[in-house]
């Protein structure tokens, strides 16, 4: 299935009167740490408290990848089958890679672990196409299907495709504070 991405932005001129600031269609980012995935990075703001207001509306912060505490971060992942061939290209260059198309998404991984992660953030998602497993630290599982809305807070977790199609999920990225105990 084709998949076409696109954004629309709104804003407000300094009158007060709304307006489309932009209107795009959005081109996929692929890392060779996520052999044939794609990831839409659609908006992002910086941490702290989001603002709105007549034209002060700041422009997209999209990285670091996973957002600092009160940013957040809106992104589709088109998961790749896991059966997709590994790259062939080394870690240091995968890392490389994966940092300078993704700054921030490689170090929340466990290289011991592969896929398994755990991020300082609340994540609001939904599966819109296709299906996915989330996985747990202690290995429990649930099917992610059309529909499905997963709220991770701050979990390890992993995310396993075992079908033979891309699995589409959206996502909003909230940064919090972790506390510790």
């Amino acid at each position: 299935m084709a998949f076409d991405a696109k954004v629309v932005v709104t804003d407000r001129t300094g009158d007060g009167r709304s307006v489309f600031a932009k209107e795009a269609r959005l081109e996929p980012s692929s890392v060779m740490v996520m052999p044939g995935s794609e990831l839409y990075n659609i908006w992002g703001t910086g941490d702290g408290t989001p603002i709105v207001g007549a034209g002060d509306n700041p422009a997209t912060v999209p990285f670091p990848f996973f957002p600092g505490p009160g940013g957040t971060r809106f992104i589709i992942v088109r998961f790749a089958p896991d059966s997709t061939p590994p790259t062939d290209a080394g870690m240091d260059e995968v890392v490389a890679e994966a940092e300078q198309k993704q700054p921030g998404l490689i170090g929340v991984f466990e290289p011991d672990a592969p896929g398994m992660h755990t991020t300082d953030s609340i994540d609001y998602g939904i599966c819109v196409d296709g299906e996915i497993w989330l996985e747990l630290d202690d290995g429990a599982e649930v099917h992610v299907t059309p529909g499905t809305c997963v709220v991770q807070q701050g979990t390890r977790h992993g995310w396993r495709n075992r079908s033979d199609r891309h699995c589409t999920m959206v996502y909003v990225l909230v940064g919090a504070e972790r506390k510790s105990g």
